[in-house]
């Protein structure tokens, strides 16, 4: 299943944080026109590099399968980024 919804919370130097709900579908549809770039380019680089397509394409979905349930946590001073995907 691919996620649904991404949750980015940013702590601010002042200590407030920032929270934003990123759903994935609609942000897909907008993006889908550079689909028509990156498949040919995708292309051109496993052709290159001597990976076969349809391996790279069916990683690439597992990779996707398993973004669900990922929790990313990056901290330094006092700024804080967390990012949660459903």
């Amino acid at each position: 299943m691919i996620p649904h919804l991404v949750t980015v919370r940013h702590r601010r130097p002042n200590g407030r944080w920032l929270r934003l709900h990123v759903p994935v579908l609609p942000v897909l549809l907008l993006l889908s026109p550079l689909l028509l770039i990156a498949v040919p380019v995708g292309l051109v680089a496993c052709l290159a590099t001597r990976v076969s397509p349809l391996g790279a394409l069916r990683g690439t979905g597992q990779l996707l399968r398993a973004l669900p349930g990922t929790q990313i946590e990056v901290e330094q001073g006092r700024t804080a980024v967390l990012v949660n995907v459903r």
